[in-house]
């Protein structure tokens, strides 16, 4: 039985974004269908011009969909990303959150499996704090949390069982293949225990 899975996310400078690619390419793969939904930029367009590889990243992902409440609605599991903020999630990401009040007060977003992934300029830099972060929105969906926690070998080698997170060495490292395996065992498993949840008996 096939899975519908929504990835939202919030890229400045195209690491979330490829991160987003990545797992949606694995969901897609296993025969699952997948909407990858983006969520609007809210800095200035003079920060904005300031760095080149935030410019290219807002042209390479211009063609994806804004992410609207439907998308959500629309999922058996959600997985949303973000870079680190000051130990938190970025603005345009929470400012999305923030309009969920109607689907939530009517308990459309509530028993979906959620998880979540990060990146940081840092190794230290605040990514489990952003993931748990993004957990306390979660809980108030009254989502079915799905970490990858350590449950593979790939989790030890990246070393974060909130969730995929990437260090960019302030912009100077790309994705890597740890951060690749990482993700595919946290999609992996969002989408196993999103089939189970299917087919979980309604609460009489």
């Amino acid at each position: 039985m096939s899975v519908n899975l929504t990835i939202v996310y919030y890229s400045a400078t195209g690491t979330i974004a490829e991160l987003a690619a990545v797992m949606a390419d694995i969901a897609e793969q296993a025969g699952n269908q997948v909407r990858v939904r983006r969520v609007a930029e809210l800095a200035p367009q003079s920060a904005i011009d300031a760095n080149p590889a935030w410019v290219a990243n807002i042209a390479a992902t211009a063609h994806l969909p804004l992410a609207t409440h439907e998308d959500l609605i629309w999922a058996d599991a959600v997985i949303m990303g973000s870079p680190t903020r000051f130990g938190n999630i970025a603005a345009q990401l929470k400012q999305f959150l923030d309009t969920l009040s109607g689907p939530w007060s009517q308990g459309l977003l509530a028993d979906k499996v959620y998880s979540g992934f990060t990146s940081a300029g840092t190794a230290h830099g605040g990514h489990e704090s952003t993931l748990l972060a993004l957990t306390n929105t979660f809980i108030h969906l009254g989502g079915v949390i799905v970490p990858p926690g350590y449950t593979h070998p790939d989790k030890f080698t990246d070393g974060n069982p909130y969730g995929t997170s990437h260090c960019t060495r302030n912009g100077t490292y790309a994705v890597d293949e740890v951060a690749r395996a990482a993700a595919k065992v946290q999609v992996e498993r969002v989408l196993r225990f999103a089939h189970a949840n299917q087919n979980a008996p309604t609460p009489v």
